[in-house]
């Protein structure tokens, strides 16, 4: 009975006492007179049982004369941007108060993780500046044909699946496309995903997207308590992800060593491995990068590439499909570009459709890869006519971010989506199916924006 009595008197004490550690925490916004979310005990204004989209929503409910509204991650106050001139300030005007991405890292226990996405300070800005020229246009160009290769691999897959079927499923389509075009540019290797649907490349990298290490619940703690993760040696990727993905760098780093150079990704991080390419205080800090910092840059990079412009061609479709005007209008231009280059698709052909990236940047406005902007839901890539652009604030568009810590790769995404569109647009009719989406439900289970059940829609060869 003591002991009970005991028990009893110290939860009659604790729970009180937790009460007023929250409301005093959960005060913080509220006496400094700034709108804010309401939080709950004990996760805050970020609840973990809804979608991102879900989630941010209510702060954009709240923007008033405040340049930003209140927000606690658990019970440490935050803030959620939603004034235009504030976003500029901290992206790009006093971004070195705000350099960091703040997400865990542990390079010991979880080494893909130790990438550029991840870095911060020093060392992010060393390894940003050695890689930045790898995304050069120069570099684009190079790797142009060997994404044309892919594309027109992709055409003669999706045809011969037209013998047999007019209805496809087409994210799972575009997700075998940008896995080889990424597996062949970053690491030099024909994944055969359009072959083989279950091809090893294809199934890590969909184990990866689509099966979280952890639920969201875990997930939201590593965000949450970081240093307290690493501790307990909380690991954000797959074991056998993370095996799998080692073990292909170190195959392909060890053959190319001593047998073959390539003006590629791969080669950038083999040469970064190898020498310490910039001098002085920069090079002393950061020195060569190590077999594991060579495999944690290439899986970023795999991971951005795959799946954000796998993201963006399946809505791309999707709207075009809905849209028949807008899919004309592409395919016009398409084809008038291409018989000023007597029919071939190079480089600078595809750099004259100027409406066809509209269309990709207009995809990428309505559906943000990363779910946290949200803008008008019409359909309309006249929005980035160059005399629309003028009009409005530059970091009004923010689906590569914007300032030093923009989307690196962001001409190579470009690239690829561009090519995807082209290249099917040109040979193929798209339209909406009785198994399309209708409405369309995004997927709570992805980081990234995705359709849940994925995207049936009917082709047509023309």
């Amino acid at each position: 009975m003591e002991i009970l009595t005991v028990i009893s008197w110290l939860l009659i004490f604790f729970i009180p006492a937790t009460y007023l550690f929250f409301k005093k925490k959960f005060s913080y916004w509220k006496d400094r007179g700034v709108p804010y979310v309401e939080p709950k005990i004990p996760f805050g204004s970020m609840q973990i049982s809804t979608s991102m989209r879900e989630l941010i929503a209510p702060f954009y409910k709240l923007k008033g004369d405040f340049p930003f509204v209140g927000a606690y991650m658990v019970t440490t106050p935050t803030i959620v941007a939603t004034d235009l001139d504030f976003i500029k300030d901290v992206l790009i005007r006093d971004f070195n108060y705000f350099t960091d991405h703040a997400i865990i890292m542990n390079e010991k226990d979880d080494p893909l993780s130790s990438n550029l996405f991840t870095l911060d300070g020093q060392k992010w800005r060393t390894l940003r500046a050695k890689l930045s020229p790898t995304f050069t246009s120069g570099r684009m160009r190079f790797m142009f044909p060997t994404v044309h290769e892919v594309a027109d691999k992709f055409n003669e897959t999706l045809g011969e699946l037209l013998k047999t079927q007019k209805t496809l499923e087409i994210k799972d389509l575009l997700a075998r496309f940008t896995t080889d075009v990424i597996g062949t540019c970053a690491f030099g290797i024909e994944c055969n995903s359009l072959k083989d649907p279950n091809a090893e490349f294809r199934r890590y990298g969909r184990k990866h997207i689509e099966e979280p290490a952890h639920g969201r619940f875990v997930t939201s703690f590593v965000n949450i308590f970081p240093n307290l993760s690493n501790k307990l040696r909380i690991a954000r990727n797959h074991r056998d992800v993370t095996t799998f993905f080692m073990g292909i760098v170190q195959e392909t780093v060890e053959f190319r060593e001593k047998n073959i150079r390539r003006n590629d990704f791969m080669d950038l991080l083999i040469q970064l491995k190898n020498n310490a390419s910039i001098d002085e205080e920069d090079s002393k800090i950061i020195g060569k990068i190590t077999l594991k910092e060579v495999a944690a840059q290439a899986f970023v990079f795999f991971v951005g590439g795959f799946e954000t412009s796998l993201s963006t061609l399946t809505f791309t479709f999707y709207e075009l499909a809905k849209n028949q005007n807008i899919q004309d209008k592409c395919r016009d231009e398409i084809n008038r570009v291409l018989e000023k280059y007597d029919g071939k698709l190079t480089y600078e052909a595809m750099n004259e459709m100027h409406y066809v990236e509209q269309t990709v940047l207009e995809t990428l406005r309505k559906y943000p890869i990363l779910q946290v902007n949200f803008h008008p839901e019409k359909f309309d890539p006249d929005r980035f006519s160059p005399e629309n652009i003028k009009l409005r604030n530059s970091v009004s568009f923010l689906s590569f971010g914007d300032g030093p810590r923009n989307c690196i790769g962001l001409r190579f995404g470009k690239m690829q989506s561009a090519m995807g569109l082209i290249t099917l647009l040109k040979n193929y009719r798209f339209k909406l199916s009785s198994k399309s989406p209708n409405p369309l439900v995004f997927s709570t289970k992805s980081f990234m924006l995705s359709p849940e059940g994925g995207m049936y829609l009917d082709i047509e060869k023309l």
